[in-house]
């Protein structure tokens, strides 16, 4: 009886290596399935319609956006939920309340390393309480000047738009970034629209990125098929809110993702979704969104 038990734990035992060994094999090339312990974490948070996006490189953080001034709260939760102390650099991408909207509480309750804005004025209190909060804790907003590079951990940064000093639209004043860790890319749009693009495209810039965070929501006025064939990108991002009353993404956005074979994710479907990257490798928190347009109410 013993000696039988004995050899049905060897082989027990067996067993284990086996599927051990198996588990190692598939998982071989990727070490951390999830991707939570990848160095490059990038959150693009669901603030409803208007963006903010969380960039960690190592010990390095910085945040594209603060979303709608209803949001504060919700972004504050995320910043502190990742254990942010410091932002080492912020962008707000245009003067827009629902990508400027909750900088100033921000600026106020993180301490803050770099300011981006770009060379356009705003109107709104939204735009005056940022002026305000950036002058309260004596800091300085910088001024991107498209083709330079931005110092960011252990990724390469470079600043791709505006392109010009002058735009009768706010959105074509958006700073876009693209970013490359490893052998992995991320370009980041704001609200650029067609002619920023256009500019991007003539100017000659690489913009071949794996990640595309959807210009404007989604709209049929950015995501122009030049542009979208230059970055000719795995996976893109829409960060709208459901149901919202401009209808984001269009049906003309989502029809050239959809031809390209483009896997799409979006806030308004998938929530706050996390992008994360070894160098060599992208996983996404959650599973894709669709191919449909939104819809208002």
């Amino acid at each position: 009886m013993g000696r039988m038990k004995k050899r049905n734990t060897s082989l027990l035992s067996t067993f284990l290596v086996i599927i051990a060994l198996a588990v190692y094999s598939f998982f071989g090339l990727n070490e951390d399935p999830s991707g939570d312990n990848f160095p490059l974490q990038i959150t693009f948070m669901d603030v409803g319609q208007g963006d903010s996006i969380l960039i960690q490189s190592g010990d390095s953080t910085m945040l594209i956006d603060a979303g709608p001034t209803s949001a504060s709260d919700e972004i504050i939760s995320e910043l502190e939920k990742n254990n942010i102390k410091k932002i080492d650099i912020l962008i707000g991408t245009h003067p827009h309340e629902d990508h400027i909207g909750s900088l100033d509480t921000v600026i106020q309750k993180f301490d803050i390393g770099r300011i981006y804005m770009p060379q356009a004025v705003g109107t709104t209190k939204a735009y005056e309480d940022v002026i305000t909060a950036v002058k309260n804790k004596g800091l300085v907003i910088n001024k991107p000047v498209a083709g330079t590079s931005l110092e960011f951990g252990d990724a390469e940064c470079v600043f791709l738009a505006p392109n010009n000093s002058t735009y009768e639209d706010l959105n074509n004043y958006s700073i876009v970034i693209k970013l490359v860790y490893g052998e992995t890319s991320f370009i980041f749009t704001g609200d650029a629209e067609a002619l920023s693009e256009k500019e991007m495209l003539e100017k000659g810039y690489d913009l071949k990125a794996d990640v595309l965070k959807v210009g404007h929501h989604g709209s049929s006025t950015s995501t122009a098929k030049d542009f979208l064939e230059s970055v000719d990108p795995v996976y893109a991002v829409i960060m709208c809110g459901k149901d919202n009353s401009y209808g984001h993404p269009h049906r003309e956005t989502m029809e050239k993702l959809k031809e390209k074979g483009i896997i799409v994710y979006r806030t308004d479907e998938c929530g706050t979704i996390v992008c994360s990257s070894d160098g060599e490798n992208i996983l996404f928190n959650v599973d894709p969104g669709s191919y449909k347009n939104g819809s208002s109410k």
